[in-house]
């Protein structure tokens, strides 16, 4: 595997958070603490299973979510935000004041 090289630290922000679903994801795990999946699913609205198990799965590769096993009948995991994705999750909060601040104006832009 090569070494990707970043341009910024924009560009290394978007890849390792890019795409629609990781910013949502981040947000509810930061809102509501460790979820199960299931919490998960619901708390992120318009995510398809397979979409979810996808990017959990890249998220912890990335060190940004912590997957814990727990070994009981019936079996239980729960997802939670590491201190690296915590970080992530604090530096995109004022990216979503500024949306939450401009809404009105983003919805009305034409597709």
């Amino acid at each position: 595997m090569t070494k990707r090289t970043y341009i910024c630290g924009l560009d290394a922000a978007i890849a390792v958070m890019g795409g629609k679903w990781k910013g949502l994801i981040l947000f509810s795990l930061g809102e509501d603490g460790p979820l199960r999946f299931g919490e998960l699913k619901r708390a992120v609205p318009g995510i398809s299973e397979r979409m979810l198990i996808l990017q959990l799965r890249e998220m912890e590769a990335s060190g940004l979510v912590h997957r814990e096993v727990y070994h009981q009948v019936p079996p239980k995991v729960e997802y939670s935000l590491t201190e690296f994705g915590g970080s992530l999750n604090t530096a995109l909060a004022p990216l979503g004041e500024w949306g939450e601040e401009h809404m009105e104006r983003i919805e009305a832009i034409p597709d």
